[in-house]
């Protein structure tokens, strides 16, 4: 098959959409098909153009197999509601000569990722001019969180961006997301049942395992044999609700057994460091290269998975899949009902969102049961094994996308048990070819 993938995030972004857009990429293209990726120039989470990128070039790659086009974009040094939606709107207007380049080469498949949904006009015209079926996979439900995060108030643009939003989802030869609660809400916003497709983030657990012994980064950051570490490591943006950890530290600063690791990269890390400036028991960490990842989910004792409530069933964190590949115990904020909620109940310790007494309570119960915390860990990762594999989630994509298109594409794939041994998460740049595209 021909598979062309339309995406704003790609690597060597380290997390979030970027990392999962790639490995899928590469994967396909692995098991035989010819993708191509129209995507932009690294810039997330820390919201600045990636060094030996320029900003307003198009500029051409290949990396792992996969031919990329990036197309340039305006990225703000601090993004507010507004900025981000010229942001993605840059983004979709510079990136229509790449992707309309690629109407002679005729794809079988037209992906496009959300966010940003504003990608997805670009994709469907092209899949309607060249005959080939289109695709919709949710990362995240965009326009929802904008509005409930507050960072668009208007009453009558929420209508018409939901309406927009039902309009072109409903256009979509198939819409998949990343839980079956998010699947949910595509077909209660218009989806039909039969177009929707669950495809969950994934995790090779061959590459995030338990290690034997303390991770280095304990002897790095200084902290003492005796502590417990309370880890968060991700994106550090608005919707991640930081400040309830934040004051959890300070409510536990006076314990010496407990120290708080932030890790990461983001829109409200300034502030973050600043609201702990005067506490002892925390540390800070950029974003830690690939190859450093597994050792740093290893430095946790307790992994800590915070949310804002009214976010918190719109989003299916892919941090998840790390945490419980690594084999430690994970306190997560979720409601009752939601995806999260029902995926670390039983494999590790669920409370309300917001709630830093509840918070404190869950950590502070976790360090005072070594057995508790071995058990969760050991249920998180056997969930990780069995479900979340790169082989069984490919093998599921891989039968979607024949069925798609039946039998009218030469797929040169060989068996979809073959996508299983790609390294995934691997994403050194491998730089083969670099023009402009003009």
């Amino acid at each position: 098959m021909r598979i062309l993938i339309y995406g704003l995030n790609y690597a060597p972004e380290l997390t979030g959409t970027g990392k999962y857009t790639a490995e899928m990429a590469e994967a396909l293209a692995h098991g035989g098909h010819e993708v191509r990726v129209v995507c932009a120039p690294p810039y997330y989470p820390e919201w600045k153009v990636g060094e030996g990128y320029a900003s307003w070039l198009h500029r051409f790659e290949t990396r792992k197999g996969v031919r990329l086009w990036r197309a340039p974009l305006w990225v703000p040094k601090k993004p507010s509601g507004a900025k981000r939606m010229l942001h993605l709107a840059s983004f979709a207007l510079t990136s229509l000569p790449a992707l309309a380049m690629h109407a002679l080469w005729r794809p079988h498949i037209v992906m496009t990722i959300a966010p940003s949904l504003a990608n997805a006009p670009g994709a469907l015209a092209l899949a309607r001019i060249t005959g080939a079926r289109s695709w919709l996979h949710i990362q995240d439900f965009e326009v929802d969180a904008a509005f409930d995060l507050g960072l668009l108030k208007n009453a009558r643009a929420a209508r018409t961006a939901l309406a927009f939003e039902r309009w072109l989802m409903k256009r979509f030869d198939v819409v998949s997301s990343i839980s079956d609660k998010m699947v949910e809400r595509a077909v209660a916003k218009g989806v039909a049942l039969a177009r929707s497709f669950h495809l969950p983030n994934w995790v090779d657990t061959t590459a995030i395992y338990p290690i034997d012994g303390p991770s280095a980064f304990r002897r790095e950051l200084r902290i003492g044999e005796h502590a417990k570490v309370v880890l968060y490591s991700g994106n550090m943006g608005a919707k991640q609700g930081l400040e309830i950890l934040a004051d959890a530290a300070a409510a536990l600063a006076a314990r010496d057994d407990i120290v708080f690791v932030f890790c990461g990269n983001g829109a409200t890390k300034a502030a973050l460091q600043k609201r702990c400036a005067n506490l002892r028991n925390t540390r800070f960490l950029s974003l830690q290269p690939i190859e450093r990842l597994n050792e740093l989910l290893n430095l946790a004792d307790i992994h800590v998975l915070p949310q804002r409530g009214d976010v918190a069933d719109l989003v299916m964190p892919s941090k998840l899949t790390g945490m419980f590949a690594s084999a430690r115990a994970v306190v997560a904020m979720a409601h009752p009902g939601t995806e999260l909620y029902e995926a670390v109940s039983g494999r590790g310790v669920v409370i309300e969102p917001e709630s830093v007494g509840a918070l404190t309570d869950a950590i502070a119960m976790l360090v005072r049961h070594p057995d508790l915390r071995a058990r969760y860990g050991e249920e998180g990762r056997l969930f990780a094994q069995e479900r979340l594999s790169p082989h069984s989630v490919f093998a599921r994509l891989e039968e979607r996308l024949k069925s798609l298109i039946g039998d009218a594409a030469d797929t040169r794939a060989s068996d979809a048990a073959d996508l299983a041994i790609v390294r995934m998460g691997d994403h050194a740049p491998i730089l083969t070819q670099i023009e402009k595209v003009e």
